[in-house]
């Protein structure tokens, strides 16, 4: 394309370029300019704070365990074929990343609720209560959580080329040997982006965490949470809550940025 029809196009879209960034930086810039940043250290030095920081950081890093645990051997046979159940139980795994997560909270709460349909029979033989507590709380953010763990390492094993896998066969390797030293290091990236991004969909998780697992200060109270919760009454603390949680996602986005934009 030559200079005399690159200009043209250019100015044509600058206009909605402009907007577009605008819509997205202008309410980031709203954070920063009403941020309390003289009180800043006394916002953050509040109990309020330390309670949501602590129960935030507990759900997020379970979900993420949860994740790893669970969603790797899943991750592993979704892309080790292709069937009509694979299609099946990805849908079903997916689903929470586009479920309204008000949903998401009610299925929950139909699931895993004292009178839900696993939860019954906890209660009844266990005793163990998940609403309304921080197991509750931390079952709620894997499970808005780990679909993106999922599908991360579902593509990144799909994209992997497993004549590296025959090879270490013919070496002798088995078929532990060749997934620890062989399959892992050629999928850590997407396993690095996977784990990111559900901890960071764990740590903001709003709307099932207060569905399935209330809004109790120092139970189930995590920074979204308390976050809405300040704003009705300290607006400053608020604003602090949401700084951190934009901060966090900024630098989540600064790790993946390789991920969705690629080398330069």
């Amino acid at each position: 394309m030559n200079r005399s029809t690159r200009h043209p196009l250019a100015w044509l879209l600058a206009v909605p370029v402009a907007a577009a960034v605008a819509l997205f930086a202008l309410p980031l810039l709203g954070i920063l300019l009403r941020a309390p940043w003289s009180r800043l250290g006394e916002q953050l030095a509040s109990p309020a704070v330390h309670d949501a920081m602590r129960l935030s950081l507990l759900s997020s890093l379970g979900a993420l365990a949860a994740a790893i645990v669970l969603g790797l051997p899943l991750a592993i046979w979704l892309a080790s074929g292709r069937s009509v159940l694979r299609t099946a139980v990805r849908v079903v795994v997916m689903l929470p990343i586009v479920l309204p997560p008000v949903v998401g909270g009610i299925a929950l709460l139909l699931a895993f609720g004292r009178a839900g349909v696993v939860g019954a029979w906890l209660d009844r033989w266990f005793g163990v209560t998940l609403p309304f507590s921080t197991a509750g709380a931390t079952l709620a953010a894997a499970y808005m959580g780990m679909p993106f763990f999922v599908l991360a390492v579902e593509a990144g094993l799909r994209a992997f080329d497993r004549r590296h896998l025959a090879a270490a066969a013919t070496l002798g390797a088995g078929p532990v040997v060749r997934f620890a030293t062989v399959t892992l290091p050629m999928v850590r990236p997407s396993l690095q982006a996977g784990a990111l991004l559900c901890w960071a969909r764990a740590l903001g998780e709003f709307c099932a965490t207060q569905t399935f697992a209330g809004n109790l200060a120092g139970t189930t109270r995590t920074m979204p949470l308390a976050c809405s919760v300040a704003m009705e009454t300290e607006p400053e603390l608020a604003i602090v809550l949401s700084l951190i949680l934009s901060t966090v996602s900024i630098a989540v986005l600064l790790l993946l940025r390789h991920r969705w934009v690629g080398p330069r």
